[in-house]
């Protein structure tokens, strides 16, 4: 946790308390600046339900962390982030890091929010992990897919969508995830992101497994 740690709770969407800190104020600028209106509201979302599906779960997610994990998740699509050719998925976790360690956090913290990032496109194994790298997972496949959509109250789910409308989410994110991934085909290589390239670009085919087992220098 941050060491300007005073949870002065002032903003409450669904239920869900946003956090008041300097650096909750401070990622919630810079994200809103640097990445477009489509990924801050989603990624506003993501909070909102990755709160909700922690409560429900009864865990116990520290809400800072939490927040700053679901603000960064898609951060990596947008330059200046995706010129590394890296997963977009680590890009959005190396700037997170770079932004908690310039507010002071603890190796601890930042490895919770880097894990949280890394991994929130990754099937199966977050759930296994702390409560931050669970519930911003959990909220991410409720915003992008609409899982457990079907489970949460409908007066809340309006709530969190008349404070960060969708808008045309469905066609624009898929476009986003293109723009982001399109010049770096290489890195999406065993994730879902091949899927993207696989819709988008005729021409895009995927390297799998069993062609680099085939092709492996190996006699047998």
């Amino acid at each position: 946790m941050g060491p300007e740690r005073e949870l002065r709770m002032s903003e409450i969407i669904a239920g869900v308390e946003i956090p008041e800190t300097s650096t909750v104020i401070d990622a919630t600028r810079f994200i809103r600046e640097s990445t477009s209106p489509l990924l801050f509201h989603h990624s506003r979302r993501v909070f909102l339900f990755s709160s909700i599906h922690a409560r429900a779960l009864r865990i116990d997610p520290d809400p800072e962390l939490l927040y700053v994990a679901a603000l960064f998740h898609d951060a990596g699509l947008l330059t200046p982030f995706s010129e590394v050719q890296q997963r977009f998925e680590i890009d959005g976790a190396d700037h997170a890091g770079a932004f908690l360690a310039d507010h002071g956090f603890s190796s601890r913290s930042i490895e919770v929010v880097w894990n949280a990032i890394a991994l929130h496109t990754t099937p199966g194994i977050p759930a296994r992990m702390g409560p931050e790298i669970a519930a911003t997972n959990l909220g991410v496949l409720t915003d992008a897919v609409g899982l457990g959509l079907d489970k949460l109250d409908p007066v809340l789910v309006e709530e969190i969508t008349a404070a960060h409308p969708r808008g045309d989410f469905k066609n624009q994110f898929l476009e986003t995830l293109h723009e982001g991934l399109k010049h770096r085909p290489n890195t999406t290589y065993g994730t879902v992101n091949a899927d993207i390239l696989e819709h988008f670009d005729p021409e895009y085919h995927p390297v799998t497994l069993v062609e680099r087992v085939m092709g492996s220098p190996w006699p047998a």
